[in-house]
């Protein structure tokens, strides 16, 4: 018998989720979505009877469940023990929550974000939303423009192949000889992450994924004035915006663009990787 699937807060990557759920004749509810229209709302009691729970990405933000499309508040604390052994959570960006879990609840949770054909999809929106955030924070074009792109893992290697091809002088900053060798294979000027230092100030845009504090006052101050740093990383993030200000530098965070720029694709690489992990269980929805 296929169970019905809840989600369970997030921001709009969940509403667009909920939504193709439902398109594809699944008997999905949501709760913690209001502000975003989520679709097919039930109270939060009727919610956790659903067979499969449906967790934010990232699941939890200061000890309470990630609920930015509502006004409730709803302690992480306080769900865990409403939950039940046999149901089947699913969140993004779980980290060290799952075992615990499973050791103080005996709750099975599972990481839809932490696979590598969702980490791939979810790099395109942010290259592509990169880009678009330059554009819009610039008065130049990407064209003629230098740009040196800060790690070569999965969104380093989109965002500097979209900024060549936009015409752009592109060097890629990398660890390892590997990536460098590749680097160099595609066209691009290669440099030592560890050696950016008295390189930084002939570049027009940079654009960090690395979450790693690489950029400090010292490394601000090389940049030239009218240089936009695009941090793209996770926490902690490449640059201290304040220091950056400081600094006379412009700094624009920006993590978590798919759900940004692009949510209703994002959540397609949310649904395919929970159709992927409930095919590989072999349990139905």
């Amino acid at each position: 018998m296929k169970q019905t699937a809840a989600v369970l807060g997030g921001d709009m990557r969940q509403v667009y989720l909920a939504r193709l759920l439902l398109e594809d004749g699944i008997d999905a509810v949501t709760w913690g979505l209001e502000r975003g229209d989520g679709p097919n709302p039930v109270p939060l009691h009727q919610a956790l009877e659903a067979g499969l729970l449906i967790l934010p990405l990232p699941v939890c933000r200061a000890g309470s469940l990630n609920l930015p499309l509502t006004d409730t508040a709803l302690s992480a604390e306080q769900l865990w023990p409403r939950l039940r052994y046999d149901q089947l959570l699913l969140g993004g960006m779980t980290g060290e929550l799952a075992p615990r879990l499973m050791a103080d609840f005996g709750l099975t949770l599972l990481d839809y974000y932490d696979r590598e054909e969702t980490q791939v999809a979810n790099a395109v929106p942010t290259a592509e939303g990169a880009i678009q955030l330059a554009m819009e924070a610039t008065e130049e074009t990407i064209h003629g423009s230098r740009c040196l792109v800060v790690g070569y893992g999965r969104i380093g290697k989109l965002l500097a192949e979209r900024l060549q091809a936009l015409g752009a002088s592109v060097a890629v900053a990398a660890r390892s000889y590997r990536d460098l060798a590749w680097i160099a294979a595609k066209g691009y000027e290669g440099l030592a992450t560890a050696g950016l230092a008295g390189k930084l100030g002939r570049f027009d845009l940079i654009f960090n994924t690395v979450p790693a504090p690489l950029f400090d006052a010292e490394r601000l101050e090389e940049m030239a004035k009218d240089c936009l740093l695009l941090d793209l990383a996770s926490a902690p993030g490449g640059a201290d915006p304040a220091v950056a200000k400081r600094a006379g530098r412009r700094v624009l965070c920006a993590p978590g663009l798919p759900g940004r720029v692009a949510p209703r694709s994002a959540a397609k690489a949310i649904r395919d990787s929970i159709y992927h992990i409930l095919e590989e269980r072999g349990e139905p929805i």
